[in-house]
């Protein structure tokens, strides 16, 4: 039964990753930590191996979703190869950081962000902006804290990417790409500090390397990789408007309900 609920995540992680450039992290994190404490897991690092857990299958989705962008030829690799340098670093200085933080505060962390996700959802609207993109300098922070702020929360770095690039005037499709594409160093560097890290005096599960916990891993990976397919190829012919406001309304229940149970 346990491995057929990881089938349902990466099922759903898939299409949501697929569909919206978002990863599947802010689907993925919050129904594994409930999945380990279930499991009876240490409290203590549920959260942290729920992150770590859901960024290496990021790693694994975004090589389906960068193909299927690809092929529509909806990626920007001019602006990926600027943003990587930073995305790298800051994977890794935000996988560092959250290793270093309580489970109860990376908790509230988590439930604020995903929050800020759903009221992106609810009220942010793309629209090509007509500035110009910042110099290498400028895309390399902002690549910096992409990867920063996705290492600590567990997803792609599309919640970040598609609005920073359709402010700077690049089409909805493209910035949805491009991110997607993004998410691939994210997800590397970020696995890299989370699967080489413990937390001292609690004892990891077996199957775990690090913060990575494998059974959830295979069976998400198995789900996710024809979905993401079939999501980014379902962006480039719906009108996602509907899906995006559900999904946001339970993004903010599961947000608040993890302020609510920490407090």
């Amino acid at each position: 039964m346990e491995y057929l609920f990881y089938l349902m995540v990466g099922s759903i992680a898939g299409l949501i990753s697929g569909l919206f450039g978002l990863g599947g992290g802010a689907v993925i994190v919050p129904l594994l930590i409930f999945t380990f404490l279930a499991r009876g897991m240490p409290a203590e690092i549920t959260t942290h191996l729920a992150i770590g857990t859901s960024l290496a299958t990021i790693a694994f989705t975004a090589l389906s979703s960068i193909y299927t962008h690809h092929q529509k030829q909806a990626i920007r690799w001019d602006l990926v190869k600027t943003l990587v340098p930073g995305i790298l670093l800051g994977a890794v200085l935000g996988g560092l950081l959250a290793i270093s933080l309580g489970g109860v505060l990376l908790q509230l962390l988590f439930g604020g962000f995903l929050i800020i996700v759903a009221l992106q959802l609810l009220i942010y609207q793309p629209k090509v902006g007509a500035r110009s993109l910042p110099n290498n300098l400028g895309m390399g922070a902002s690549g910096g804290f992409i990867g920063a702020v996705s290492a600590l929360f567990g997803i792609g770095g599309g919640t970040l990417t598609v609005p920073l690039l359709t402010f700077f005037g690049i089409k909805i499709h493209q910035a949805v790409g491009t991110a997607a594409a993004c998410g691939l160093p994210i997800a590397l560097a970020a696995t890299l500090a989370y699967s080489t890290a413990t937390i001292d005096g609690v004892s990891m599960p077996q199957g775990s390397i690090g913060f990575v916990f494998l059974p959830a891993l295979l069976g998400i990976i198995v789900a996710s990789l024809p979905c993401a397919r079939l999501g980014a190829l379902l962006a480039h012919r719906v009108n996602a408007q509907k899906l995006r406001k559900g999904f946001a309304w339970v993004t903010m229940g599961l947000g608040l309900r993890f302020i609510w149970i920490n407090l």
